[in-house]
C-alpha cells in the first residue's frame, strides 16, 4: 500500500492546549511493499506519525493519501472499510487481562470484520490454527490458551505482534515493538516481523528506539526530530555523524560507541541493544 504525506501538521491527542504540533510541514512517501524504520529522540513525533498513517489521527494541515484515496474525505463507512486494510500495533498492546491469548491474537482480524462476526469471535475463536501458527513464529505456541494476565510484559508485546500475522491488512504500522524484549527476543521478533511482511508483500513502517536494530534490519531509515524529517536515507548512508546530530542533547538514547568525527562511514552495528 502506497503512502504520501504532503506538508502535514498533526498534534498528539494528549498534547496540552497551545502546544506546537508534533508533526510540522512533514513530507513523506512510502512505496507499496516498502519497509521503513523511523528513528529519533523521544518527543520527535514518531508515534504521532504512525497514528496519522493509520488514519487514527487527522492532520491539522496538509494532505495524506493512502493508495489513491484521501482517507478523511471518505464517508464514515468507507473510512471504516479502509481501516480494515491497516494494522496498527501500539507500543503497549491493548490486551484485556482476562482474555485468552488465542482470542487476543485473532483480534487482529476485527477491523476487517462486521459487528456480528466480531462479537462471535470474542466467545468462539473462528480460526484457532491461524492463531497457533502466528504464535509459533514468535515462540509462544505454548501460550495459546493462556490468559493474558498470566503473561510477562515481553510475552504480551509478542502477542500484539502476532496479531499482524493473522490480519488481512496491507499496511503494518508498528510502534516501538522491542521496548519490553530482551536482546535475544528483540532480534527474533524483529526478524519474524520483517520476514512475514516480505512473505505477505505488505508495506511496513516501524518506529524504533534501538538504532542498531533499525540499521541492521531495514533498508531505509527516516530520522525524525522536532516533528520534521532530519534525513531520509538508505541504511548504509546513515553515518555516525548524522546520528549524533539527530540525537543531539539526547545522546543517552543513541547508545553504541562513538565513531571518530572525521570518519563519515556507515554506523557499525553494535551488539548491545537498549530496551525500555
Amino acid at each position: 500500500m502506497r503512502l504520501q504525506l504532503a506538508q502535514v501538521d498533526a498534534r498528539h491527542p494528549a498534547a496540552r492546549t497551545g502546544a506546537p504540533p508534533a508533526l510540522r510541514a512533514l513530507d513523506l512517501q512510502v512505496a507499496d511493499g516498502e519497509h521503513v524504520a523511523v528513528i529519533g529522540p523521544s518527543g520527535a513525533g514518531k508515534t504521532t506519525l504512525l497514528q496519522v498513517l493509520a488514519c487514527a489521527l487527522p492532520p491539522e494541515a496538509g494532505d495524506y493519501r493512502l493508495g489513491d484515496q484521501s482517507p478523511w474525505r471518505l464517508s464514515t463507512r468507507e473510512l471504516h472499510r479502509l481501516r480494515g486494510r491497516l494494522f496498527l500495533a501500539p507500543q503497549v498492546p491493548p490486551l484485556p487481562p482476562r482474555q485468552r491469548v488465542v482470542t487476543a491474537v485473532l483480534a487482529g482480524r476485527l477491523p476487517a470484520m462486521g459487528l456480528l462476526a466480531s462479537l462471535r469471535s470474542l466467545f468462539y475463536p473462528a480460526d484457532i490454527p491461524a492463531a497457533y501458527e502466528a504464535l509459533v513464529r514468535f515462540d509462544l505456541d505454548d501460550k495459546l490458551f493462556e490468559r493474558v494476565d498470566r503473561l510477562s510484559g515481553g510475552e504480551r508485546q509478542r502477542v500484539g505482534l502476532a496479531r499482524a500475522l493473522v490480519s488481512p491488512a496491507q499496511l503494518w504500522l508498528v510502534d516501538e515493538p522491542l521496548s519490553s524484549l530482551d536482546p535475544t527476543r528483540a532480534r527474533q521478533a524483529l526478524a519474524t516481523l520483517i520476514e512475514s511482511a516480505h512473505e505477505r508483500q505488505v508495506t511496513l513502517v516501524t518506529s524504533l528506539h534501538q538504532v542498531d536494530a533499525a540499521l541492521a534490519h531495514f533498508p531505509r531509515i527516516v530520522g525524525l526530530r522536532d516533528g520534521q524529517i532530519a534525513f531520509d536515507l538508505p541504511a548504509h548512508e546513515v553515518t555516525r555523524k548524522r546520528l549524533e546530530k539527530l540525537y543531539e542533547r539526547h545522546e543517552d538514547e543513541l547508545g553504541g560507541e562513538a565513531a571518530p568525527a572525521t570518519v563519515a562511514e556507515p554506523v557499525p552495528v553494535p551488539v548491545v541493544m537498549h530496551c525500555r
